[in-house]
């Protein structure tokens, strides 16, 4: 079969294509993998210090691009206020790492072993080529954060981002070659056929999407024997306990399900709120969401923008149709507004089950079904009856009993009366649970250490070891 040399680029604000992409052929990822293979080690060779200068001056070529990057992410997103987060965000954390990678990568000074006649040290060896496909929800953010620590770790980089959202990458190589960075770091752009590729030519995968999807890519890095790093979807719950500030919680849960349209894997998707403050929080929530306002207008104006994958479009719309029709009410939204491209309201969801798809399945848009139970004990169950695992929430005024609940959540990232925080603070190390995916930590700076292999150099200083043969007679 033919490869296509290009694909239709869609406006999600308009919802016509107005540009192509360029498809990278398999054989040019297969080239671009063997290229950057013979780059590293020079690469790998320069003291962690000269790499990270390289970082540095990365984030500071991105900053003299921030308006055209916003206005390319405005293009593909439809989003504006979320890009303007991104794209600083994304400079802020590569001038971390900068400053912080020296000190991860720190070589242990030798030590004696107790057997007293051998001492050992440590080093770290960087995987070659660190492959990297990235999803469309925030494509700038989501290509560099694993690639910048793979970067100072001294990797290569083969990252393709999504084909939904690709129209930075022009710009970035820009970047990466005014910081002297273009011969290790390489952007390919296509859909499944070039992410195949990039998994065929790396050395390990940091892969950001959907569980299905991360399941095969999953199966092709075991098939090749080669580490995978997964983060996958999410179905995160929160849970509103009796004596929680209900006003703040309301806030805090409008911003953590519905901010970037509800189109990230740490949105808030679930609530469960006890029974004592349940009337009192579903009217606050319902306000907080009934204030908020669509960007079909004006992407500057208003917190909703649209539906950013045209795919996600009917799944949303047959989540919501499923739960109406067996008797969920949408206090509300509801509905699809579609000016062009596709907004879905902020929509409250009242009297759901747990067998509905809106519960049960990710969303990845700003539909937020409140359930009500009797006490904590339920809503710990209720919120870990998931196959998903990647973050939650719990309010409470009391911030032990906080504390407590949230240690029994079975999630790598618990916010603590607030919402989404694991994507606002970087430093603090989680995993995901369950099928939200598997490998190291990518936030703290431990995050690091994936990019590394330990080798332990074992030095005899001279001495005939008592587990040698016996000297011949």
């Amino acid at each position: 079969m033919t490869e296509p040399t290009s694909l239709p680029l869609r406006n999600p604000r308009t919802g016509a294509h107005d540009g192509d992409l360029p498809v990278t052929a398999t054989a040019d990822v297969a080239a671009a993998g063997q290229q950057l293979r013979a780059a590293q080690p020079a690469w790998a060779a320069l003291p962690v210090e000269q790499r990270c200068a390289r970082l540095a001056a990365l984030a500071e070529a991105i900053a003299a691009r921030r308006e055209a990057l916003l206005e390319l992410l405005l293009a593909d997103t439809g989003r504006w206020h979320e890009s303007v987060i991104e794209v600083d965000g994304t400079i802020a954390a590569i001038r971390r790492w900068a400053q912080q990678a020296p000190a991860c990568l720190e070589e242990k000074p030798p030590q004696v072993e107790a057997i007293g006649f051998i001492h050992s040290q440590q080093t770290w060896v960087a995987y070659p080529v660190v492959g990297v496909i990235s999803p469309w929800n925030f494509p700038l953010m989501l290509t560099l954060i694993d690639a910048v620590p793979a970067l100072a770790a001294g990797c290569s980089i083969l990252a393709k981002p999504s084909e939904v959202t690709s129209r930075f990458v022009p710009l970035l190589r820009e970047a990466l070659a005014e910081a002297g960075l273009a011969e290790v770091f390489v952007l390919v752009t296509g859909a499944g056929a070039t992410g195949q590729a990039v998994i065929e030519a790396s050395d390990q995968i940091c892969f950001t999407g959907s569980v299905a999807t991360g399941r095969k890519v999953g199966e092709a890095c075991a098939r090749r024997f080669i580490p995978a790093s997964l983060e996958l979807g999410g179905k995160d719950p929160a849970l509103v306990l009796s004596d929680a500030n209900v006003e703040h919680a309301a806030r805090a849960l409008a911003w953590g399900s519905f901010v970037n349209g509800g189109q990230s894997c740490m949105s808030i998707e679930r609530v469960y709120v006890e029974a004592p403050v349940a009337e009192r929080f579903i009217a606050a929530l319902t306000r907080e969401a009934a204030a908020l306002t669509l960007t079909c207008d004006d992407p500057k104006a208003g917190q909703i923008g649209p539906v950013i994958a045209a795919s996600q479009v009917e799944l949303v719309r047959g989540q919501l149709a499923d739960a109406l029709a067996r008797g969920a009410r949408a206090l509300t939204g509801g509905a699809l507004v579609e000016r062009g491209g596709v907004w879905c309201p902020p929509t409250v969801l009242v009297d759901v089950s747990d067998d509905m798809a809106v519960v049960r399945d990710e969303s990845f848009a700003s539909v937020l079904p409140v359930i009500v139970v009797a006490d904590e004990a339920e809503a710990i169950a209720r919120a870990n009856a998931t196959e998903f695992g990647l973050s939650a929430a719990v309010f409470s005024s009391d911030q032990q009993r906080a504390l407590r609940v949230a240690r029994q959540l079975q999630a790598g990232g618990i916010s603590i009366n607030d919402a989404c925080l694991t994507g606002m603070v970087q430093t603090a190390e989680k995993q995901s649970f369950k099928l939200s995916g598997m490998g190291g930590s990518r936030m703290g700076t431990a995050s690091i250490r994936r990019f590394v292999r330990a080798r332990a150099l074992l030095i005899n200083n001279g001495t005939a070891s008592p587990w040698w043969f016996p000297p011949a007679a």
